[in-house]
């Protein structure tokens, strides 16, 4: 039995004083942050003991925290630069932009008569919420919830809950089915499974509204001026929104589409631009820069839920194979037509198709061998 953890974001309900009550909280426990980011960039000094003995006193005094607001301030901060040390391996002062607060759950906040008790600077307020899709979580016989994150988006407030809970480990011996996909442009996946059936998501529609996106941002960089920038922003945020949605959609339907215990098996693009044709570059933003990344991890916790596994595997020559014969020729594959021609056995079809069936060989390969090989990796 293994645990998963999904983040819960859940509106909630507040009147024009209680929304004063948690914009100063918010305000004053982000102030408090960046007051102590700025002690720890002089010392480089991570532990709370330390921190606490050094700044308990002001932080309390200069911002109005509570005690235990002030000791999960220290926390953030420290969370925060451990953060950046283990990704950049170097001290760089992190800034505490947007107002937001940490609440740790039967401290800070709680549930009481279907509403959150949250802690503020003035004492607890009890805020109503809409549990719309959240109501599962509910549940605390199999939902914990964890340290949560009381944000302000466009004047809604959301609490951003961590739940936890058990999932059933998928073993080796319980997969009933492998699914090879692959990611590009033309379809944003293709797939093919142990019944040798494929599928595709197609592209065009994706590409036409990135290439509408890139031109109005270029028009709006053109006049220079403080809304247009404003309105840049925006849109790029809506586009991002827009992108995730995508992939929400994508990974949710490759899972439910799929028995439990199914191996998905995906090319490893770590450190590999996903282009897979070369692309002129007025043309690569739309052609090449589709959130892979987001669509894989949304994948992975999905399968889980779903007593699945992802695993994956070495991109090489996965589009000029043939899965056929196993000739691997360069000129196995036009780009242009995406059409792929085995030049030993003549063995033709579409040049997605192709990746996603090596990819499902060698998904079958990682099973029969029983062991993970150096080229694959098991998420």
């Amino acid at each position: 039995m293994g645990q998963m953890t999904v983040t819960a974001k859940i509106q909630i309900s507040v009147s024009d004083d209680e929304k004063t009550l948690l914009d100063n909280t918010m305000s004053a426990y982000r102030d408090a942050c960046n007051y102590v980011s700025n002690y720890v960039s002089q010392t480089h000094d991570l532990k709370q003991f330390s921190l606490n003995k050094a700044l308990y006193s002001t932080i309390r005094e200069r911002f109005g925290l509570k005690s235990q607001m002030t000791q999960s301030v220290f926390k953030a901060v420290i969370a925060r630069y451990k953060t950046i040390l283990e990704n950049q391996k170097e001290w760089i002062k992190p800034c505490f932009k947007k107002a937001q607060y940490d609440l740790v759950w039967n401290r800070d906040y709680s549930l009481t008569q279907n509403c959150f008790s949250v802690n503020t600077l003035y004492g607890r307020v009890k805020l109503s919420y809409f549990a719309q899709g959240m109501d599962k979580y509910f549940d605390h016989t199999i939902y914990k919830f964890g340290t949560a994150k009381l944000v302000n988006k466009h004047g809604k407030y959301y609490l951003h809950i961590p739940v936890t809970y058990d999932v059933e480990e998928t073993s080796l011996s319980d997969i009933c089915n492998v699914v090879g996909i692959d990611r590009g442009i033309n379809f944003v996946v293709a797939t093919y499974d142990s019944k040798h059936k494929s599928k595709f998501v197609r592209g065009k529609e994706i590409k036409q509204k990135r290439a509408n996106y890139s031109k109005l941002r270029k028009e709006l960089q053109m006049r220079h001026t403080s809304s247009s920038r404003r309105r840049i922003k925006a849109i790029g945020q809506r586009e991002n929104r827009w992108m995730q949605d995508i992939n929400h959609q994508v990974s949710k339907a490759l899972v439910e589409n799929n028995p439990k215990h199914t191996l998905f098996v995906l090319e490893d693009l770590s450190g590999v631009r996903n282009a897979t044709e070369r692309v002129r570059m007025k043309d690569r933003y739309v052609s090449v820069s589709w959130s892979f990344y987001d669509l894989e991890q949304k994948l992975i916790y999905k399968a889980k839920q779903n007593q699945s596994t992802v695993i994956k595997v070495d991109p090489h020559y996965t589009s000029q194979c043939c899965p056929v014969c196993g000739h691997i020729e360069k000129a196995n594959r036009n780009k242009k037509k995406h059409l792929f021609t085995c030049k030993n056995c003549g063995y033709q079809s579409n040049d997605d198709r192709i990746g996603a069936m090596n990819l499902y060989r060698m998904g079958i390969n990682y099973l029969v061998d029983s062991q993970v090989p150096n080229t694959v990796v098991v998420e």
